[in-house]
């Protein structure tokens, strides 16, 4: 499946969000196909060639995938920031500013300009790695999401993006009314075994429809730059997502 893409500029409440739309090319001919959509959210260092990669992976396997700007008030649109010391320390230091109120108005936008679409179906999903795999567990908060992967999603058991007082991800858990994928590296640092075990039982607790799943991996196995990518655990990953994605959107 070839797949095209796009940019689009949404308004939010907070200002203008750069997204980049990837789908399905049909081919010459065919008749209008309508298909299911993923919002996909990055690391803390937006739209890198990694992400890029996921969503075209993404897309190429059926589904509409918008990728949004996540730190859009804080940075010129465009921005992506480096993998370097410079980059993170930048990256994180945003991840503090935004608040989980803000992410919220984003996927609303989202939702909402993807109900426009003619090719999508109105059937949506979201994914993300890192700070993104918090805001797509986030995001599964809406009831318009049907269906969430989280890839070694930081910040859920720390609550270090911000929030208005009981409006932290773990407090609002219950609300996640979708299927729920969480997908773990043991070796990961960013989020300790009391940090998993913490959000299992959240999860347990309120009775989400879930699955979990933990391997020997470190931080952004899924990463396919860098010393840390694991190829092997990232396509048992992909293969595991667009599983779930398949079964429930469609």
């Amino acid at each position: 499946m070839q797949i095209q893409s796009h940019e689009v500029d949404l308004s939010t409440p907070t200002g203008v969000m750069r997204c980049t739309v990837y789908r399905p090319k049909e081919a010459e001919g065919a008749a209008p196909k309508q298909y299911a959509a993923i919002i996909l959210y990055s690391e803390i260092f937006q739209q890198t060639g990694p992400i890029r990669r996921s969503a075209q992976i993404m897309a190429g396997h059926g589904f509409v995938v918008v990728v949004p700007e996540v730190f859009h008030e804080l940075n010129r649109i465009g921005t992506v920031l480096g993998y370097d010391d410079a980059g993170r320390d930048k990256g994180n230091a945003d991840k503090v500013v935004k608040t989980l109120e803000a992410h919220d108005s984003d996927a609303q936008a989202i939702i909402d300009h993807l109900r426009t679409l003619s090719y999508c179906s109105g059937r949506v999903g979201a994914m993300g790695f890192c700070l993104g795999g918090g805001l797509a567990y986030r995001a599964a908060m809406n009831p318009a999401i049907s269906a969430t992967s989280c890839f070694y999603a930081t910040d859920i058991h720390s609550g270090m993006v911000p929030s208005s007082a009981g409006n932290d991800s773990l407090t609002r858990t219950p609300e996640i009314k979708g299927e729920l994928q969480m997908i773990w590296g043991k070796q990961d640092p960013h989020i300790p075994p009391e940090g998993r075990a913490l959000v299992y039982s959240t999860l347990v607790k309120a009775g989400v429809n879930f699955t979990w799943h933990e391997f020997n991996g470190v931080h952004a196995f899924m990463r396919d730059e860098g010393e840390r990518y694991d190829a092997e655990l990232q396509l048992l990953g992909y293969q595991m997502a667009i599983g779930m994605f398949r079964r429930v959107l469609y």
